[in-house]
């Protein structure tokens, strides 16, 4: 697997949160090529110079707008683990799938932003290229670990399981091809954490 270097970012004044919002809104609702900078510029309430000044380029923007819904996902989904902290495993691993229910209705009517930025950017040498995958790594990380506490021998496998259902979630939300899509995988992952529950430490023979 290959290393990524960390993004560089931009310290924010008003004016770069401002950018930084409507460029967000810009990005998400008509798609990052489709957006130029004059535009961003205008609904932020700045010069082009001021835009340039403070990012530098495009994908400088391109990158603080994912970095910042990534953040924010981080902290929706931290609460949401935090609140089923003492429970069993497999209900911190379903609390993954509420917490991407409860993020698409409120921020990701059109789908995953990560997923969706891929499909136009894909260069590697994009800067933001860093950010789309370091966020799904992160994800895999994130139900590597939950996995672990499921079924320890197994967990490597079942992650990739999750991580699938999980994604695959947030592409049929975007698409609408039908109603619930995290409530399904919800339910199939429900399945796969019975069997590696069966099959993990201290489970009986078979």
């Amino acid at each position: 697997m290959e290393s990524l270097e960390e993004p560089h970012r931009v310290r924010m004044t008003p004016g770069a949160r401002r950018v930084v919002e409507a460029a967000e809104r810009l990005f998400y609702e008509r798609g990052i090529n489709a957006v130029g900078v004059d535009l961003i510029a205008a609904e932020a309430g700045v010069t082009k110079k001021t835009l340039y000044d403070r990012f530098g380029s495009k994908e400088q923007i391109v990158v603080e707008y994912l970095a910042a819904r990534d953040e924010r996902w981080r902290g929706l989904l931290g609460g949401c683990l935090d609140a089923v902290a003492e429970r069993e495993p497999a209900a911190r691993v379903l609390a993954v799938f509420e917490a991407s229910r409860v993020w698409a209705v409120e921020h990701g009517p059109r789908g995953c932003s990560m997923v969706n930025a891929h499909a136009e950017i894909g260069d590697p040498g994009h800067p933001a290229y860093a950010v789309i995958v370091g966020q799904k790594r992160w994800m895999l990380d994130l139900f590597t670990r939950l996995a672990r506490e499921v079924d320890e021998p197994g967990a490597d496998r079942l992650a990739r399981a999750l991580m699938l259902l999980h994604e695959g979630a947030l592409v049929a939300h975007g698409l609408g091809v039908f109603p619930d899509p995290f409530g399904e995988a919800g339910d199939r992952a429900r399945e796969l954490l019975v069997n590696g529950a069966a099959t993990g430490p201290g489970a009986p023979p078979r």
